[in-house]
């Protein structure tokens, strides 16, 4: 039985992946902030696989090497880690930005992944092999208006994607990421700092990605042969042709 760890497991993409891969037998390290949601999740997998739970912040370096240290022996070899954990805050032109969300953004898009990644690979080194798979945005594929930070952030993912797999080459270890476009989850809540109307007016008028369709992928790519390394999907809604060009027009 493969084990997987996936930070951000307490909604959305994460949370999808964990059931996903807990239903297709993987055995999951669910990783978040928020204990309640995590414990829930894994009432409800539990009769499925084995679950185990780490409550940190990806922000605070010394809890998240602290915690992965805690794994018992059972979950200590990780096979898969999905750098899933990731946040937007606001959505204003440079000028007018809110410091606080610039480190938000940066500490958990960038450093969390970061120290994730530092926690996890050198076992992965040992045992000769492993599977990193970073969760990106088509916002690191292009910039779109006021995303600029946001935009940086997963400009950084995409580039720190690239740099693991030429760094970790050789090591029997495979990286790739996944980038979504519009995806319907609590993205937009967060972005939006709790404003329904404007979070939900994100997702009108066409239909989105859902979390489960991303799940599906993940697993399609860690399923894949070990000769096959995927190492850049870009996925986004029918009606998505770019950040600013949407089809509103398309919702069936």
């Amino acid at each position: 039985m493969k084990t997987a760890l996936i930070t951000g497991a307490t909604s959305g993409i994460g949370k999808s992946t964990a059931i996903r891969l807990g239903l297709e037998g993987y055995r999951v390290i669910l990783c978040g902030r928020r204990l309640d949601r995590l414990e829930k999740l894994k009432s409800e997998l539990s009769s499925e696989t084995e679950v185990y739970i780490l409550s940190f912040d990806v922000r605070n370096r010394e809890e998240v090497f602290s915690q992965i240290e805690t794994l018992p022996k059972a979950f200590k070899n990780i096979d898969i880690l999905i750098n899933n954990a990731g946040n937007a805050h606001g959505l204003d032109p440079i000028q007018t930005g809110d410091m606080d969300d610039w480190d938000a953004m940066l500490d958990i898009n960038v450093k969390g992944l970061l120290y994730v990644s530092k926690a996890i690979i050198p076992g992965m080194i040992t045992r000769g092999g492993g599977h990193i798979i970073n969760i990106g945005s088509t916002a690191g594929k292009e910039v779109y208006p006021n995303g600029n930070v946001y935009c940086a952030s997963k400009h950084a993912v995409d580039a720190l994607t690239q740099g693991m797999r030429m760094d970790l080459n050789g090591k029997g270890i495979r990286v790739g990421a996944i980038n979504p476009g519009l995806t319907e989850t609590e993205f937009s809540d967060v972005r939006f700092k709790g404003d329904a109307a404007k979070a939900d007016k994100v997702y009108k008028g066409f239909d989105p990605l859902q979390a489960e369709d991303i799940a599906e992928i993940i697993h399609f790519v860690v399923s894949r042969p070990y000769h096959v390394n995927i190492a850049d999907l870009t996925v986004m809604p029918t009606a998505q042709a770019s950040s600013t060009i949407l089809d509103k027009n398309n919702e069936v």
